[in-house]
C-alpha cells in the first residue's frame, strides 16, 4: 500500500472540500495519484446525492441577492433535511453562488422536468426540420444524434441546472449541487428562483 503523506492529503482537500479523512481514503485507494482520487470523490459524491435524493427535505434558505448595480435581483429557496446544514457556511456559499448564476444567465426555468411539454415538442420540430434540412442525404441515425445534441444544447440554454456555476465555471449549476451534497450527506435541493429587473 502506498504511504499518503499529509501533505497530498490536503492538497486534495483544497481541491474538492472533502472531509480529510475521505481524501486520504481514496488517494490510498488510488496509489496516491490526486486526479484519480478526485475522481473517486466525485463518485461516491454521486453515490451519496443518488442515496440521498428521496429524503425529505423541510429546512433550507431562501436566499436574496441584489447585484451591485442595484437593478437586477434575485431570491432562490434551496432546501436541505436539517437547520444544521441550512447554517453551515459552505450550504450558504452554494446559495450564493446559484443566485450569481440566475443574475447571470437568467434562466427561464429550474430544470428539464419543469420545461413544458409543447414547449420541447415546438423547438423539437424546429431542431428536426432544421437538421434534416442541414443533413440532407445523412444515415438517419446521424440526423438523429445530431437531433439530441442540439437539443440538449437547447435545454442547457433554457434550465438554471444546466447553466455554468458563476464561482466556478466549469461545473453546472447541478454538478455543484451534487458535490455539495457528497460533502455534507444530504439532499439538497434547489426548489425555486425568481430573478427581477428594473425596466423588465
Amino acid at each position: 500500500m502506498t504511504k499518503i503523506d499529509a501533505k497530498t492529503v490536503k492538497q486534495l482537500r483544497d481541491m474538492t472540500g472533502a472531509p480529510m479523512m475521505d481524501c486520504k481514503s481514496a488517494l490510498e485507494e488510488v496509489g496516491g495519484d490526486v486526479e484519480k482520487a478526485r475522481d473517486v470523490l466525485r463518485k461516491r459524491g454521486q453515490q451519496v446525492a443518488d442515496k440521498a435524493s428521496d429524503r425529505t427535505v423541510s429546512e433550507g434558505l431562501v436566499y436574496g441577492y441584489a447585484h451591485h448595480n442595484g437593478k437586477v435581483g434575485v431570491m432562490v429557496e434551496i432546501v436541505c433535511e436539517t437547520d444544521f446544514v441550512a447554517m453551515n457556511e459552505d450550504f450558504k456559499a452554494f446559495c450564493h453562488g446559484v443566485a450569481l448564476s440566475v443574475t447571470a444567465f437568467n434562466p427561464a426555468f429550474l430544470d428539464k422536468d419543469a420545461v413544458p411539454a409543447d414547449s420541447i415538442e415546438k423547438e423539437q420540430a424546429i431542431v428536426t426540420e432544421m437538421t434534416v434540412e442541414s443533413m440532407k442525404g445523412k444515415p438517419e441515425n446521424v440526423i438523429e444524434k445530431a437531433v439530441s445534441g442540439r437539443m440538449d444544447k437547447w435545454f442547457g440554454e433554457q434550465t438554471l441546472m444546466d447553466k455554468p456555476y458563476v464561482p466556478d465555471d466549469t461545473k453546472t449549476v447541478e454538478q455543484m449541487r451534487t458535490e455539495l451534497v457528497g460533502k455534507i450527506g444530504e439532499n439538497i435541493q434547489v426548489r425555486r428562483f425568481m430573478r427581477m429587473e428594473l425596466g423588465g
